[in-house]
């Protein structure tokens, strides 16, 4: 995914209810950016960090601009949830994603479940619809990646309804996007939320499939890269 404008590179000076963050930029103007991200961002939200901003041309928005990356310990991590269906709907058709090969077609945003919209949907005329769930994880802790960050009663729902459609026939496949490049592996933060940790297991058992991929990451674009391998 390449980004349409140039970002605007600032330094953070906090965020604060959930969706909203102060920067400020080189030429010591303080704005105030929109922030794509529900989850608690831990080891994210230091203030000093070096951030990088999209300027938002949407002319109904309230503000002018739009957290995307931050600088931690010398690795770029992308906060955006926004993003990752981008990343990944891309990296399909480029024929990228080892699992997910030979699919023609893929709609975003269909209705399934109890009232819910999949990420995406594949299909093809040979292979049976694949339901894909695709997570944004920027949680880091030694060398793994990990998710969730926060609770998410949303996130245990969407493994539930994942393993209802493989009970139907379908595929169905849980895609853990790491928006960094330094982690060698992935795991489920069980002290955070061991509620979903329970629900990741059942969904597995009942046949819902669940791979991690990594980014490599830099102002002008985010691309997935490798495959990393999931630690549960």
């Amino acid at each position: 995914m390449e980004f349409k404008v140039p970002l605007q590179k600032a330094t953070l000076v906090r965020r604060y209810k959930r969706f909203l963050s102060d920067m400020l930029l080189p030429n010591g103007t303080k704005v105030v950016a929109h922030c794509a991200n529900s989850g608690s961002m831990l080891g994210l939200t230091e203030p000093g960090s070096e951030v990088w901003l999209s300027p938002n041309t949407n002319p109904k928005a309230k503000l002018d601009w739009r957290w995307e990356l931050v600088r931690i310990d010398g690795q770029l991590v992308g906060i955006n949830t926004s993003n990752p269906n981008r990343i990944v709907e891309a990296a399909i058709e480029g024929d990228e994603i080892a699992e997910l090969r030979g699919y023609k077609n893929i709609r975003r945003e269909v209705r399934y479940g109890l009232n819910s919209r999949i990420d995406l949907l594949l299909e093809a005329p040979d292979k049976e619809p694949c339901f894909v769930e695709v997570k944004n994880v920027t949680l880091k802790r030694k060398d793994h990646a990990e998710f969730p960050d926060a609770e998410t009663k949303r996130g245990e729902k969407h493994l539930r309804e994942l393993a209802c459609m493989r009970a139907d026939g379908n595929r169905a496949l849980m895609f853990y996007l790491v928006q960094r490049g330094d982690c060698n592996s992935f795991r489920l933060a069980a002290d955070i939320d061991p509620a979903y940790k329970k629900a990741f297991f059942e969904a597995r058992d009942a046949g819902v499939e669940a791979v991690c991929y990594a980014c490599a990451i830099c102002p002008t674009s985010i691309r997935i890269v490798r495959q990393i391998p999931i630690d549960c």
